[in-house]
């Protein structure tokens, strides 16, 4: 499951690389919770935690139906 989540958080870095942030994949759970870890100015963005709901979890619950959460550390 986690290639599955990588290539699916492909689709979403080039939106955040455009604001000058990344984002790195931690750890992919048995039951479907995503961690991963925004960087750059997406780290220290007020409204990352609304990217990370509303974009990537989004995405990637469309692309990998398995995942149930995703988390930002």
């Amino acid at each position: 499951m986690k290639e599955k989540v990588e290539k699916a958080l492909e689709k979403v870095r080039p939106m955040l690389v455009a604001d000058g942030g990344n984002i790195e994949l931690i750890d992919v759970s048995d039951d479907g919770i995503v961690k991963v870890k925004l960087t750059g100015a997406c780290g220290s963005c007020p409204m990352s935690s609304m990217t990370l709901k509303m974009e990537v979890e989004r995405l990637l619950k469309q692309e990998v139906p398995e995942i149930k959460e995703v988390i930002a550390l």
